[in-house]
């Protein structure tokens, strides 16, 4: 590592060290560091314990322990300026161990973890906020044998990297990271990369996982879940077109938690919604401009005394400032998955949507056409 000295325009080395020199240690230190900036990493990650020693019929503790973007628990083991010969045995334990945790367990894991600095956040909310879900059931936290590694040292012994390299050739996910401190003065800094894969190769061998992993996921059945989904949304596909509404005609059933018809404004689609523990039917402004988003909201939302009245019943109304899109929405808590109740909640979601259809038609439009005259007037016709 080099220090760029502006003035003679030459650069300087920096003087290597090791963490021994530093009177460094693993846990005051390394660990400290990594908890606080996670970025490190290179990707965005959650650390959501460290210390983490809650497996059963053993006293052993790993370092620290994360949530991806994906969902996936990430193992974190510091060592100091060797890896040591065991740490590849010893974080492999430690990933078996976690693989048994279920998602409440990695909530309450968390929520341990948050109350410790008396912070008063809800670890669902924050998990939920991280992996940009609306509810924790909508996504998959700690899927299968997807838990990955990582181990970051000054050194790696040989035998841990043969080891590192065997495993990734079956599917394991581990990567390695090499810590170098440098000193220039009173000032220390610490070198951080990616030793194992190698960046150039790191995006071929990923590929090669998702595909192997693809073609697993194509032979098996679909989850749980995304069954009782499709099975939902054919029944209540199936109930409207009986009912002669035809608005949502044309959609497929899906796998997902959500289907959407156009409402004949662009970006403002009817959004019907089917989850565990609710149902909802709503419109979302969400045309991918921010200002739009808003102007039509608050259009919709200076109309609302005349717009519930025809809706036949009160609506919530989510500006959602924070974000480009905006949420009006009816909803109904039930036990979603258990189909006894879906005779019940197909009639209510059909109700309810067209109602909302009738209730929204007309101040949707009336809003669209008052956006345009807005831009027209400012001198910057509408291109929508």
């Amino acid at each position: 590592m080099f220090r760029v000295n502006r003035a003679s325009n030459r650069m300087e080395p920096l003087k290597e060290t090791s963490f021994q020199e530093l009177g460094c240690t693993e846990r005051a230190n390394l660990q400290e560091w990594l908890e606080n900036a996670p970025a490190a990493f290179g990707e965005d990650l959650l650390i959501i314990q460290k210390e983490f020693d809650g497996f059963s019929d053993t006293r052993e503790r790993l370092d620290l322990l994360a949530l991806d973007k994906q969902g996936n628990l990430v193992i974190i083991e510091n060592k100091l300026d060797d890896s040591g010969r065991d740490v590849v045995w010893q974080a492999l334990k430690y990933a078996s161990y976690c693989s048994t945790l279920t998602a409440s367990q990695i909530v309450g894991i968390y929520q341990q973890y948050i109350d410790s600095f008396d912070s008063g956040y809800s670890a669902e909310e924050l998990i939920c906020s991280f992996l940009g879900l609306d509810d924790l059931e909508d996504g998959e936290i700690n899927k299968g044998k997807q838990q990955r590694i990582f181990l970051v040292a000054a050194r790696f012994r040989k035998e841990v990297t043969s080891t590192v390299l065997w495993l990734m050739s079956y599917g394991v996910s581990l990567q390695c990271y090499k810590a170098t401190p440098y000193v220039d003065g009173d000032s220390m800094f610490l070198k951080f990369d990616l030793i194992i894969p190698v960046p150039e190769t790191k995006e071929m061998i990923i590929s090669m996982s998702v595909k192997d992993a693809e073609e697993k996921i194509a032979q098996s059945s679909l989850a749980t879940r995304h069954v009782i989904r499709k099975d939902f949304w054919e029944a209540l596909l199936s109930r409207m077109s009986d009912a002669g509404y035809a608005r949502f005609q044309n959609i497929s059933p899906s796998k997902t938690n959500w289907i959407c018809a156009g409402s004949g404004v662009r970006g403002v689609p009817y959004v019907l919604v089917f989850g565990k523990k609710e149902v909802r039917v709503e419109i979302t402004p969400d045309t991918g401009d921010g200002v739009l988003n808003k102007f039509i909201y608050d259009a919709l939302l200076s109309g609302r005394a005349e717009i519930e009245k025809v809706f036949g019943e009160s609506l919530s109304w989510e500006r959602l400032d924070g974000k480009k899109m905006s949420r009006i929405k009816c909803s109904l808590a039930c036990d979603g998955y258990n189909r006894n109740n879906w005779e019940s909640l197909m009639d209510w979601m059909l109700d309810r949507a067209q109602r909302m259809e009738k209730a929204f038609d007309a101040p949707l439009k009336k809003a669209q056409k008052a956006f345009r005259a807005k831009e027209i007037v400012q001198g910057e016709p509408s291109q929508k």
